[in-house]
């Protein structure tokens, strides 16, 4: 069953009139007589210079692979994979299958963002400092029930990749590499640094 509009009150009515006459408009409404802002202003704009040695790009069209930029640093998420292997393969490949045994490990479990940078930025340079060289960092899965605002389930795991990338982090890390189940599996990461 629909439900029914009250109507205004005329208290209400009189309250709205009074605001409709006193209130002023954001935008004020355009006339048919002023030209449009920007360059769709007339005929007679320019288009913007294209910059040197770039090839025009229009409005759907695709790009092919080849033309893109190869001097980007990897992401992190790039930084994972085999492709981006920065340690010696058979070393990586022993590491990734639980073989190696991590020296030391942080557990940023229940800890906010906030909390949790500082904390693993002074846990791997103290790690590099006293020589260690494959830490393990848990981060933990991630909780499936969030609050009212969405939130990406597992901040911590999504995160550390990135701020052992970033600098001062990212001079003595090597590798990060999501750990071995009997090591935590998705829930951790291995990071390998530097001698």
């Amino acid at each position: 069953m629909a439900r029914r509009r009250r109507g205004l009150t005329p208290e209400e009515r009189e309250l709205w009139s009074r605001v409709t006459r006193t209130a002023e408009a954001l935008h004020p409404p355009r006339k048919p007589s002023d030209p449009l802002p920007g360059p769709l202003a007339g005929s007679d704009a320019k288009p913007a210079a294209e910059p040197a040695g770039l090839p025009r790009f229009r409005i759907g069209q695709s790009i092919s692979p080849s033309k893109t930029a190869h001097n980007q640093a990897p992401s992190p998420a790039e930084s994972l994979t085999e492709a981006s292997l920065r340690m010696d393969h058979k070393l990586h490949k022993r590491m990734t299958r639980g073989k190696m045994r991590p020296e030391a490990r942080l557990d940023l479990h229940g800890m906010t963002l906030a909390a949790a940078q500082p904390e693993l930025a002074g846990f791997i340079l103290s790690c590099h400092a006293n020589g260690l060289r494959l830490v393990l960092v848990i981060t933990g899965k991630g909780r499936g029930d969030h609050g009212p605002l969405p939130t990406r389930p597992g901040a911590l795991r999504h995160q550390v990749p990135y701020w052992l990338h970033q600098m001062p982090l990212a001079k003595v890390v090597q590798q990060v590499t999501p750990a071995h189940y009997r090591h935590g599996g998705e829930g951790a990461y291995y990071v390998y640094l530097r001698r």
